[in-house]
């Protein structure tokens, strides 16, 4: 989980740095270039279970919909209108809204030290992003690119969800292949769309290209492959917490990347929510402690 909320972070930073692209441009080009390096990896195993993605066709078009084709397509159309703070205060959502799912979906049960640690890491994210002045928070500043952040909070919480619950029926690289591969279909004519409407955007071959790779290689494919991992180790609701992580690494990229200083107040809100997701992990650690995880057939 640390490595996917570090690919993430800069998913937010970069598709900030190249927003004079359109977000499903952005999203299409991306998943083109995670497809191909999928194709080669994952091709055999597709193909060997494809009686699997036949029989289980409605939570396949669940989770290409949700995690790969829409969430990030509106993270980026909200990247449009907002700002890198905000997409990732309220990114700080989706843990609650996950624990919630998954307490009414899959019935998943936390001990009170584990919704102590989510009420913690959570406080925690919101006072890195509002510098520790939590009465910003009366002053946030909605837009369009706040309210397009709602899909992105719903459809991540569903992806999560669909994770535990149905992606043991299809083999990891594989279902990712697929499952890419039914995003770029869906959307395509979207994309077409936009530039019907917006015009054919002008490409660099410099930055905007360095971008794209980027986006196609960290976030659409290793962090992914990360994130369904974990999912599937320590559960939805306590792997979604450790997304609180997200606007601290935020807060660093942009101060490495970006020259933007680092408060005290950010120092001390980023060690909260360390402290928040170590309590809400800490029991599914010990009680893996000493057990060896199945393989899974790519």
């Amino acid at each position: 989980m640390i490595i996917a909320v570090l690919l993430y972070a800069g998913n937010i930073l970069v598709g900030k740095a190249i927003n004079d692209l359109p977000p499903v441009t952005i999203a299409y080009i991306r998943l083109l270039i995670a497809f191909l390096i999928l194709l080669p990896i994952g091709i055999r195993a597709a193909w060997r279970h494809r009686s699997a993605f036949r029989n289980h066709i409605g939570p396949l078009l669940v989770l290409s919909l949700t995690g790969i084709a829409f969430f990030n397509t509106f993270i980026y159309a909200s990247l449009q209108f907002t700002s890198t703070t905000n997409v990732a205060v309220l990114e700080t959502v989706i843990p609650v809204v996950t624990v919630i799912l998954s307490a009414l979906l899959l019935k998943e049960r936390l001990r009170l030290i584990q919704w102590t640690g989510i009420a913690i890491s959570f406080g925690g994210a919101v006072w890195v992003v509002m510098n520790g002045q939590p009465s910003a928070l009366t002053g946030f500043d909605w837009n369009r690119g706040d309210s397009l952040m709602i899909g992105a909070i719903l459809t991540w919480a569903a992806y999560s969800i669909a994770v535990k619950k149905y992606m043991h029926l299809f083999p990891p690289f594989g279902a990712l292949l697929v499952m890419t591969g039914l995003s770029l279909a869906i959307l395509f004519p979207m994309m077409l769309g936009e530039w019907v409407i917006t015009g054919i955007p002008a490409f660099d071959a410099g930055s905007h290209s360095v971008a794209l790779l980027y986006l196609g290689i960290f976030p659409s494919f290793i962090a992914l492959v990360c994130y369904n991992r974990a999912v599937d180790l320590i559960g939805p609701s306590k792997a979604s917490v450790c997304l609180n992580l997200l606007p601290v690494f935020t807060m660093i990229g942009a101060w490495a990347l970006l020259n933007e200083t680092i408060t005290v107040m950010q120092i001390a809100g980023s060690a909260v929510v360390i402290v928040g997701v170590m309590l809400t992990t800490q029991s599914t650690r010990k009680k893996q402690a000493g057990t060896v995880p199945l393989k899974k057939t790519v």
